[in-house]
């Protein structure tokens, strides 16, 4: 069994920055991507930026030159450094990963509980 465990968000103004941090741990072999996704209330989950494990990063136009991704293969952690936040990004962040678990070597998704974040203006 792998889990995801979310922490760092919370209440910040308009302009502010917070950083997400995301831990896999259980049955895992190895994590292809690891990312970000949020829903806001009322809108569907979208994504947010992605990290992928050679290093290519992928972002969300409403989030590029703000956010910034990183992981840290070796701990299975995965990061998400936001800055100038606006309310607009106050949603529930969702971490993701999808890799492989140990033998049998099965395909792994799994999400993180999600925590909020909430942006004052």
């Amino acid at each position: 069994q792998v889990q995801l465990v979310e922490s760092g968000g919370g209440l910040v103004q308009a302009g502010g920055s917070l950083i997400l941090s995301c831990a896999a741990s259980g049955s895992i072999f190895s994590i292809h991507a690891m990312g970000w996704y949020r829903q806001a209330p009322g809108k569907q989950r979208e994504l947010v930026a992605t990290a992928i494990s050679n290093g290519i990063t992928n972002y969300a136009d409403s989030v590029k030159g703000r956010f910034t991704i990183s992981r840290d293969n070796a701990k299975n952690t995965v990061y998400l450094q936001m800055d100038s936040l606006k309310p607009e990004d106050t949603a529930v962040y969702y971490c993701n990963a999808v890799g492989t678990t140990v033998s049998p070597y099965r395909h792994l998704e799994v999400w993180g509980q999600g925590t909020l974040v909430t942006v004052s203006s």
